[in-house]
């Protein structure tokens, strides 16, 4: 614009123009926003327990616990599926014997690809192979008493079977059936005999599995008698307990902030420089915590459900029957089940397709879908496994009890820590260095158990991008 036009602009003007104006006004400010917050409904909806000390010892009746009850594979340099050796001790008469023998097993593994609707094994058949399904999605059925078709449990990545079968030599119970592409990963039953004849301590174990007198219940007997009549013995017991109950140590979440002491005296109105820095910190520790508490190898939510209470998804998308099977798992007053967004939004569509539309419930001042009158609570930090030029893949959906008194999952977090400004969150003033530059500690302490099994349960390989034409 020419020193002419604003001139001309200046004497057709009447009044102060807004421009100049905002030069003596005060501007309204927000303060910082960050994308990367959430509700965090895991870390509001559980209950907390307070630990006057730095570790939670969970006692229990004594049981018969092995491991995560799958047998893990991986792909050789030839793209060949192979069992992970020491993984064969998920397997009772295997938990005991030498590692040189483990590696002679899985070296023996022989790989197939089997065709969805192909059957991997029949009913009635001998037990001639252990199976192990590397990769893909399986329906073990049997028919009932009546003659119908029963779906006894859908199996997928490390599930394997039937231990207990080819051990014995005895048919099969049940078929087996591929619902999507597999690769299955067999061991056949002579080569085990062999290594049996030549290790004795491998024939033990497999004697002491043949004869296991282990109750259903997974939890060492209490002898009880009732329905009698007269003066019998009754019998004599106690209640025995784990010698080595597990202990969750706090977990901690750490980082220093620094702010450097002119931006804390010079800029700091209206918004306080520091708390604006120590509050978006703290969001971003609350955030991480709450990955960890889902994810963490050793305490995370997802890596603690034992065998019994995973389920794998029958379709793929997260049908009501999907949801229901795990309502059985976890049927001693559920309290809710944690989803990824994607996840809920899939339920949405199948429960809309069977004309089931989910009831809606408030809390926390949001609506949140409801199954059997149980939410469903979104959380981002259930991941969605996947790549970035592929479908945005599976993921995981929870569903768990809480509090003590239910013998649920509680969340951990110390009762009192110095400098507290959160409960379980301190933020530690460090002081000024030499570069004039103030550092705060800003830490987190937290952990998080499931008090007995039944008090989680997961369903696996849940797809989120299924979706249906309702025209």
């Amino acid at each position: 614009m020419t020193t002419e036009t604003v001139q001309q602009n200046q004497q057709s003007r009447q009044s102060l123009s807004t421009s100049a104006a905002r030069n003596l006004a005060t501007t309204t400010k927000t303060a910082p926003q960050m994308l990367g917050i959430t509700p965090r409904y895991l870390l509001r909806a559980l209950p907390w327990v307070d630990l006057e000390a730095g570790v939670y010892r969970v006692n229990r009746r004594r049981g018969f616990i092995l491991g995560d009850g799958l047998i893990s594979t991986y792909a050789d340099g030839g793209g060949v599926s192979r069992v992970i050796a020491e993984d064969l001790r998920e397997l009772p008469f295997l938990s005991q014997v030498d590692s040189p023998l483990l590696t002679t097993l899985a070296n023996a593994f022989v790989e197939r690809e089997v065709a969805p609707g192909e059957l991997i094994v029949d009913a009635d058949a001998p037990a001639g192979q252990l199976h192990i399904i590397a990769f893909g999605r399986a329906e073990k059925r049997a028919t009932e008493e009546y003659g119908s078709d029963a779906l006894l449990a859908v199996l997928g990545d490390g599930d394997f079977f039937d231990a207990a079968a080819w051990v014995a030599g005895t048919p099969m119970a049940y078929r087996v059936k591929a619902v999507s592409a597999c690769t299955v990963l067999s061991l056949d039953r002579r080569i085990l005999a062999e290594l049996a004849d030549r290790e004795p301590s491998l024939r033990t174990q497999l004697d002491a599995f043949s004869n296991d007198g282990r109750p259903a219940d997974r939890e060492h007997p209490i002898d009880l008698t009732s329905g009698h009549s007269g003066e019998p013995y009754l019998p004599e017991t106690f209640v025995d307990y784990e010698e080595a109950p597990r202990e969750y140590e706090l977990s901690i979440a750490q980082t220093v902030l620094k702010v450097h002491t002119r931006v804390s005296d010079v800029y700091n109105s209206s918004i306080d420089q520091v708390q604006a820095q120590l509050r978006l910190t703290t969001e971003a520790l609350r955030e991480r915590q709450e990955w960890e508490m889902l994810n963490h190898p050793e305490y995370g939510l997802l890596n603690n459900v034992v065998p019994s209470q995973r389920v794998h998804t029958r379709k793929g998308a997260p049908t009501p029957d999907d949801m229901d099977e795990l309502l059985a798992r976890v049927w001693k007053q559920p309290a809710f089940f944690l989803a990824h967004p994607r996840a809920i939004a899939a339920f949405g569509r199948e429960c809309t397709r069977r004309g089931v539309p989910p009831q809606i419930v408030e809390l926390f001042g949001s609506p949140f879908l409801t199954w059997r009158g149980v939410p469903l609570l979104p959380s981002d930090k259930l991941d969605l496994k996947g790549s970035a030029s592929s479908a945005p893949g599976t993921t995981n959906i929870l569903l768990m009890r809480v509090g003590e008194d239910r013998q649920g999952v509680v969340g951990l977090r110390p009762s009192k820590v110095p400098d507290e400004v959160e409960p379980g969150l301190s933020v530690r003033a460090m002081g000024v260095d030499r570069q004039a530059i103030t550092s705060y500690l800003v830490t987190s302490y937290f952990s998080t158990a499931a008090l007995v099994d039944d008090a989680i349960a997961v369903l696996q390989n849940v797809e989120v991008s299924n979706y249906h034409d309702y025209s």
